[in-house]
Formats: structure tokens, sequence, C-alpha cells
């Protein structure tokens, strides 16, 4: 009888030392947290920049569609004095 007690007490014992060590293998280490930790921090801080950039070109691109309706404003209103000037010579 005890034969056949101690067999499976040690199959529970195996599989507890198996489960612990699985467990534990398992587990992410301090120093591989702080890697993981420096990793995200680098890209967000990556992200924060290209943020930045990108805020940056819609403003210059802002300003070049600004830009660009001031010329043609510009050359619709040259364009129209042109014209009225053409029709007073032709009255002439």
């Amino acid at each position: 009888m005890k034969e056949k007690i101690k067999h499976p007490v040690r199959v529970l014992t195996l599989a507890a030392i198996a489960g612990a060590f699985i467990g534990l293998t398992g587990c992410a280490t301090t120093g591989q947290l702080e890697e993981l930790q420096t990793k995200v921090n680098a890209v967000a801080a990556d992200a924060a920049a290209a943020k930045a950039e990108a805020a940056a070109a819609s403003a210059k691109a802002n300003d070049a569609v600004r830009i660009a309706n001031e010329a043609n404003n510009r050359s619709m209103e040259t364009e129209s004095k042109i014209d009225r000037m053409f029709k007073k010579a032709m009255h002439k």
C-alpha cells in the first residue's frame, strides 16, 4: 500500500517542481522589463517627434495654400483690370 502512495506523491512532487520551473523560466526578469520599458519610451519619443514634424508640415502646407489663394485672387483681379482696359480701348 505504501508503494502505491509513494508513486503518486513522487509524480505530484515532480509535477510541482516542473510547474515551478516552467513558471519561473516563463517570467520576465526585472532587467528584461526595464529593457522593454526603454524600448517603449524610445518608440513613444519617436512618435512624439513624428507628430511634431507632421504638425509643422501641416502648418507649412496651410501657409502654402493661403499664399496660393492670395496669388490666385491677385491674378483674377489683374485679369479683370486688363479685361476692363481692353474693353475701354475697344470702345474708343
